[in-house]
């Protein structure tokens, strides 16, 4: 089984993901928890130049061919074999976010995303679980965290709000893969609506 989390910037999906993991191995149940951009040491590599420096640092074609290269890799050397393994393969984002950050919100470019993604990746989770929260509080999360990976909190609240709409809407589009989970309450709250959801 394939899964993934999506959601915008300091929603949680990271936890989440581990959590499930967690609950899934502690069941006795093969799991590869891993995260885009990277995953693979090719990926992580190109993480690098897409997480730090200037939010204007790459135009949003850059940005696409980037991410698009990273996950390419991430699934010839981690998905595929995990999944050909018969190992749950969790994923902290995935083609959705390109889909949204870089096809709906940071350029108008849905239709090179999607071209991209079917020569290139073509493959869907099973389920894809939205973390859906104020890009308020995402955002206040996201800049407490600090590092030097907050090149899209840089972008602002404004940015943040075009995302959460925008993953809202993919929920709408894809009915039968998305669930759109509710962020809001304690850590373990969202935990039992993402396990409700899976």
């Amino acid at each position: 089984m394939f899964l993934s989390f999506e959601g915008i910037d300091g929603c949680g999906k990271s936890t989440q993901a581990r959590l499930l993991a967690e609950a899934l191995r502690a069941e006795g149940r093969d799991v590869v928890l891993t995260r885009e951009p990277g995953g693979s040491e090719g990926a992580e590599e190109i993480r690098r130049l897409l997480v730090e420096g200037a939010g204007e640092r790459w135009s949003a074609e850059t940005e696409c061919l980037l991410f698009t290269a990273a996950r390419r890799d991430h699934l010839e050397r981690v998905i595929r074999p995990a999944l050909a393994g018969g190992k749950i393969v969790i994923t902290d984002r995935f083609a959705d976010s390109t889909r949204i950050y870089q096809g709906a919100t940071r350029g108008d470019l849905r239709m090179m995303v999607d071209r991209l993604h079917e020569l290139t990746i073509a493959v869907e989770p099973d389920r894809t679980f939205v973390i859906d929260i104020d890009p308020a509080t995402a955002l206040a999360r996201g800049n407490a965290r600090g590092g030097k990976e907050d090149r899209f909190e840089s972008l602002g609240l404004q940015f943040q709000q075009r995302l959460a709409a925008g993953f809202r809407a993919l929920a709408q589009e894809y009915p039968g893969r998305v669930r759109l989970v509710d962020g809001s309450g304690s850590v373990g709250d969202v935990a039992a609506r993402v396990r409700a959801a899976l």
